[in-house]
Parts: C-alpha cells; sequence; structure tokens
C-alpha cells in the first residue's frame, strides 16, 4: 500500500475517534502497521506529524462548538479530550491567538485545520485544474 492510503487511512482513523484518547501505537496497531512507517507516511503526505494534526483538528472542532452553541468552556475542553481548561485556554491562544471567551464573542468561526480528505482533495482538484486536465 502506498504511503499515500496509509496516510489516508490513519486520517479516517482519526477522524472516527478525535474526541478519544489517541496515541500512534493505537492507530498503527489499529492500521497493521508500525508507528514509524505511519508516522513517516502521515507526514510525508500531509506536511504535518500526527500529533499536530490531531491537535488541530481538535482544536477547529472546539472552535466551530464556541460560536455554533452555549457549552460552558470547561465542558468544550472535556469533550475534545483536554483534561483541563487550563491546558485547554493555553492550547487555543496559541493556535488562534486569543482566549476561547474571546473567541467565542466574536461569534466568527474560521477553521485552522480541515478534515485531511477534504483539503487534500481539494489540492488534488486545483492543482488539475492548475494543469488543464479539470475544466474551472
Amino acid at each position: 500500500m502506498s504511503q499515500k492510503s496509509v496516510a489516508k487511512l490513519a486520517a479516517a482513523y482519526i477522524e472516527a475517534h478525535l474526541f478519544e484518547e489517541l496515541e500512534i501505537e493505537t492507530i498503527a496497531k489499529e492500521l497493521n502497521y508500525s508507528r514509524f512507517y505511519i508516522a513517516r507516511a502521515f507526514r510525508e503526505y500531509t506536511g504535518k506529524t500526527i500529533y499536530k494534526y490531531i491537535q488541530n483538528r481538535r482544536l477547529t472542532e472546539a472552535a466551530r462548538l464556541l460560536v455554533e452553541t452555549d457549552l460552558p468552556i470547561v465542558e468544550i475542553a472535556y469533550e475534545i479530550n483536554y483534561h483541563s481548561q487550563q491546558a485547554f485556554t493555553q492550547a487555543f491562544h496559541r493556535v488562534y491567538l486569543c482566549t476561547p471567551q474571546v473567541y467565542r464573542k466574536k461569534r466568527l468561526f474560521y477553521p485552522i485545520q480541515q478534515r485531511l480528505m477534504k483539503s487534500q482533495m481539494e489540492k488534488g482538484r486545483w492543482e488539475m485544474r492548475k494543469k488543464g486536465e479539470l475544466a474551472a
């Protein structure tokens, strides 16, 4: 199986288990590959580590929940698998450059990490358009 296929399988597994404890060892075991091979394939295909992808996907979902719901911030933190509101707030601030409370007040959702499948498919379409293989 190609590295691209392995990376897509890993991404699909991550999406299906996004809010659970996710370790690369678990993903590797479920997909029957070594953790080293999956990590390398994922990074080569996406340009980022599995850990960073998971973190950014979770924070993107948290941002969506902040805008679309009135759930307390602490509940959102636990929902996306952070063990404290403080750890969640720090991670959120590093990525979105504001606190979850400030982000919620803006009521404007913008994702920092699209699902891999969708973003990669769009990238492929863009590249095909660029080459003239696909009509705009």
